[in-house]
């Protein structure tokens, strides 16, 4: 028999309670079964241990996004007139994500796209070969420089450097509401979004028109959130560094 959770939601609040008053979570009280798509589960009780909770954790990301701000402070110039230049408009896109507890933030990234076609909402996701894409635009994505303004939202208090990353509301993931394809969504939300995260350099990462992508994306979200470390944010911090900097896996 499969055990289930149930939240209580503020209806004047946007906030969702998601853990409160509760010593023991369960990552994944909920299984489903059907058409294939998830793999078995046994939700594992671990001592109530947040990342957004973490001192250490905090002061690490003010910490390193501070000086990651210094020293790319060069370069962000350097991108802004490229922009500025190559295409009529704002240097910042932002756009609003959930964040911790449900809580929608504005995110701020390097403007890759044409202003005239993007979409604010981000709901109509980038696919290979977008032609709403600029020319510079198409280098930040591929080596992800686009996301280095989000250093600004993790002094802010929004995110953190290493956590799920923040998908916009009503995101759809195979044709579906993702929180309708995966029942324990929001679970994810208990820590801070991050600019970086397990499911993205494990490989998850580009679209979700497929359900096992979108689906394992989560799962690596919910692995993240129990292991948590310092240590863990540091190893994610270098593979993103070889990963997505160095070998340009975006799109």
């Amino acid at each position: 028999m499969v055990s289930t959770v149930t939240a209580h939601f503020d209806q004047s609040s946007n906030v969702a309670p998601l853990w409160k008053d509760r010593r023991f979570i369960s990552a994944r009280p909920v299984e489903y079964v059907g058409h294939g798509a998830y793999r078995s589960r046994h939700a594992r009780r671990t001592l109530r241990k947040e990342p957004a909770a973490a001192l250490s954790k905090r002061l690490f990301d003010i910490t390193a996004a501070g000086l990651a701000l210094l020293f790319f402070a060069p370069f962000l110039i350097a991108v802004a007139v490229a922009i500025k230049v190559s295409s009529p408009g704002p240097i910042l896109f932002h756009q609003y994500r959930y964040g911790y507890r449900n809580r929608r933030f504005k995110i701020y990234k390097f403007r890759s796209m044409r202003v005239e076609k993007g979409d604010v909402t981000g709901v109509r996701q980038t696919v290979q070969g977008d032609s709403r894409v600029t020319k510079v635009g198409r280098i930040l994505r591929k080596t992800s420089l686009d996301e280095i303004p989000q250093l600004i939202n993790v002094i802010r208090g929004d995110m953190s450097l290493v956590g799920p990353r923040p998908h916009v509301p009503g995101m759809l993931a195979a044709d579906r509401l993702y929180e309708d394809l995966v029942p324990y969504y929001f679970h994810r939300h208990i820590a801070r979004p991050g600019i970086t995260g397990l499911a993205q350099v494990s490989g998850c990462r580009g679209s979700t028109a497929e359900a096992d992508n979108a689906i394992s994306r989560i799962d690596y979200d919910l692995d993240y959130i129990e292991k948590w470390s310092l240590r863990l944010d540091v190893v994610i911090i270098l593979r993103t560094v070889r990963r997505e900097f160095l070998s340009g896996s975006g799109y």
